[in-house]
Order: structure tokens, then sequence, then C-alpha cells
């Protein structure tokens, strides 16, 4: 993990469940004798994410819809801290503001870039429950209202234009893309998920997640060409573009249409435990 990232150290039960009584009854003592949850659980993994807010980022409540994206908060921790760096590079430091393409229901990218660097953000998505859960979780918290900004993209056809107002200006984007190509890829991908976790259960998506959140026709190398080609008319708007790639064997095609716009690229590596993941940055 990112060495900034304060959760490069094992969850801390005790002092999530003093913070948040209710991840109690979900922690118990695992074959290696320390403290754990089902993490095939969806109600658990909500649970240590409302524990993990409220104890480190001071959020005073946090919910979803059932059956939307729960997200492991230590990994999208890691973005958010990689696109500091990505700025610093840049000597920018201060007065910072950024935009999440599809912030879903959770709204937890935005949430971290304003209560870990004090960033201004605006979060996007296409699916107007997703929209009302993120504003409703940005009024639950009054440190959070000033900096979070939630509009609704109502042309799933378009990324930027219709949410980029003319006189506005952001040091960067980010994504997490759609990154199945269809329901039925989604679906053994959560089979091999649940395998991993040595569950044997009825098909259940331990993180949660609506079809939107979870696939798209052509899945996230389409998707991301697509972000690519709408991105140049936001050329003067935007310092960086930038969208997490799952899929290594992605990044020819996405450096493609990269090198075919005369965009200026790079492939920043981030590392969970044995989990290797990477966003594309571009700008023109």
């Amino acid at each position: 993990m990112h060495p900034k990232n304060i959760h490069n150290k094992p969850y801390n039960f005790e002092a999530l469940c003093t913070t948040h009584p209710e991840l109690t009854k979900h922690v118990f003592v695992n074959s290696y004798g320390t403290k754990s949850i089902n993490f095939a659980d969806n109600t658990a993994i909500v649970q240590l994410n409302k524990a993990i807010l409220k104890h480190h980022y001071h959020i005073v409540d946090w919910n979803i819809p059932e059956n939307y994206l729960c997200p492991p908060i230590p990994g999208r921790a890691d973005y958010i801290h990689h696109i500091a760096d990505l700025l610093n590079n840049d000597n920018l430091q201060t007065n910072i503001i950024g935009l999440d393409i599809g912030v879903g229901a959770n709204c937890i990218y935005p949430i971290l870039g304003a209560q870990i660097y004090d960033w201004q953000m605006v979060g996007t998505d296409i699916n107007a429950t997703s929209v009302a859960s993120a504003k409703t979780n940005v009024k639950a918290s009054p440190t959070l209202q000033n900096k979070i900004e939630i509009r609704h993209q109502k042309d799933n056809a378009q990324i930027f234009d219709g949410i980029i107002a003319p006189t506005e200006y952001y040091h960067f984007t980010m994504c997490n893309p759609p990154f199945h190509s269809s329901k039925e890829m989604a679906t053994k991908g959560t089979l091999r998920k649940l395998r991993n976790l040595e569950v044997s259960k009825s098909l259940e998506l331990n993180f949660g997640g609506q079809a939107n959140e979870l696939w798209c026709n052509g899945g996230e190398a389409l998707f991301i060409k697509r972000m690519i080609k709408q991105s140049i008319a936001f050329k003067t708007q935007v310092g960086w573009f930038t969208s997490l790639v799952s899929k290594k064997e992605n990044l020819p095609k996405i450096y493609k249409q990269l090198n075919k716009l005369k965009a200026t690229h790079k492939t920043i590596e981030m590392t969970q435990g044995n989990k290797k993941s990477r966003f594309i940055a571009w700008k023109f």
C-alpha cells in the first residue's frame, strides 16, 4: 500500500468496535488466533466500512441501499494517495478540485479526498438511486457539506459533457469503471471471488453491486477508450484525467488510443497485499 495509507496495518477491531458497536457481532477469532470478520458477508462488510469511516475519517453516518456496491476502503484510499502524488509532482497541493466519474451510492472517493486532503470534490453518476444515496451520505456529516457536490449525469452516452460547466476547472478526474463486459462475466467473477474466500453458499456479492456498477457493453477497455475520446473536448478544463484499470491485459488497447490522440500518459502501479492494481493518467 501507499506509505501514507493509514490502513497499512491490520484492522484494529477493538478500536473499531468501540467506535461502532454494531460491528462487534460480526467479529470473531479465526483459526490464526486473530480477530476478523466474514469477508463473504455483505452485512459484515457494510458494518466494517461504517466503523472505518467513523473511526478514521470522522464520518457521522454512512449508508448504502441494499445490494449496492460496498467498497473496500483501504484500496480506495490508495488511489487517493497516488493521485495526491501525481498532483504534488506538478507542485499542486492546495485548493485542489477533483471530479469522480461514477461516484456510486457509497460516495467513497469524494469522502476520502475531502477528509484526507481537504479537496473539493464533485461526484457524478448515471443512476438516480446512487445520486440520492451519495447526497444523503454527504448531508449526514457536516464536515462534508461544503466540500462535496453530487451531480446526476442524465445522458448515459456522455461522461464529461453535461457535468463540467464551461467555466469550471478540475485538477483531476478519477474513475473506477465497470470492469465486466456482461452480467454473465460479472457472475463468474463473483463465483471466483467466493471460491477464493473458501465460501460455499448461494451466489452473493460480498461487496454488493448493481449492474451499472459492475458491467457495461465492451467492459472497462471500451469504457476507458470512450472516456479518452470524450476527454479531448475538456483538455483545457482538466489537469489530469485518470481511471483505474483492473485488467492489465487491457493496457495495450488503452495506450493505443492515447497515442493515437497524442496524449501524454503514465501508468501508476498500486499494491494491496497480494493484489496488484493500477490506474492510467493522461493529459493533452
